[in-house]
């Protein structure tokens, strides 16, 4: 498929709510998730800093993130959406390339703001997000946006004022042309539902332990479910562990959970 037919495959997956993506931060994790039985797979900035050996929060350059995001794309065959965090220094130009990797969709955060300020300005970002679909479609592309809103996750404003600014926010980017609305950060039932109601668009919610379960989240009326890094990070306590059971007991009870060695590179069997 073009990368356009894939975009308009991705899309449509939406419409089977609610649609789980599992994030992936390189390839190899991106085809375990793929074998798992996932329909489509997001990227997780986080992951992919770690991997670079830096921290989470835009340390990262567009054609670091970009050089993972291609190689995810040539790794698995169901459509992939690309966390281009901010969008890095020129955001047409990290658009264009994403659409020339492949990739189908993208997150875009409104955060940080300028200067001290932790988030943009909403009428800038819905701008961001306007260019963002300029830029694709001159690519001769097609991309799925998932537009994020940091109030939440940032705890940006007084609690109270939280739930009403994320929903301005959400339903301005949602005017801008953004297909879905990410709003990290809120894990209780009833927060989430109240967002799906006052929110025109599709709500995208990140899941972690603790949060409701993937069928609850559908009856809540949830579009999308992603998890961020929990996935990079269940993968390296399982790391730290068995290291640790080696270094400390000399035992290898850890390492029978691996998955086995024949399997695993049999994924990679392409020319």
């Amino acid at each position: 498929m073009s990368q356009r037919e894939r975009a308009a495959h991705f899309r449509q997956l939406h419409t089977q709510r609610p649609l789980v993506l599992p994030n992936a931060w390189d390839a190899a994790s991106a085809r375990t998730i793929e074998q798992a039985g996932a329909l489509a797979i997001a990227t997780t900035s986080a992951g992919v800093s770690w991997t670079f050996g830096r921290r989470d929060g835009q340390t990262l350059q567009a054609a670091e993130m970009l050089q993972v995001i291609r190689t995810i794309v040539q790794t698995v065959d169901v459509p992939v959406t690309a966390d281009i965090e901010g969008g890095y220094d020129d955001l047409a130009a990290t658009v264009q390339a994403v659409v020339a990797a492949g990739a189908c969709g993208i997150n875009l955060e409104d955060s940080p703001g300028q200067g001290s300020e932790p988030l943009l300005a909403p009428e800038a970002q819905a701008e961001r997000i306007r260019a963002a679909r300029e830029a694709a479609q001159a690519a001769g592309g097609d991309l799925v946006i998932n537009a994020r809103t940091d109030v939440y996750l940032f705890q940006v404003g007084a609690p109270e004022t939280r739930f009403d600014e994320s929903v301005r926010r959400a339903n301005l980017y949602r005017k801008a042309g953004a297909d879905c609305l990410f709003v990290p950060g809120v894990a209780d039932a009833e927060t989430i539902a109240a967002l799906v109601r006052a929110v025109d668009g599709p709500v995208n919610v990140m899941a972690h332990p603790g949060a409701p379960s993937v069928k609850e989240l559908g009856a809540l009326g949830v579009a999308r479910v992603s998890l961020g890094p929990m996935l990079a990070l269940a993968a390296l306590a399982v790391t730290q562990q068995a290291a640790r059971e080696l270094l400390e007991q000399g035992t290898y009870r850890t390492l029978e959970q691996g998955l086995p060695f024949g399997d695993v590179n049999g994924w990679f069997a392409r020319p």
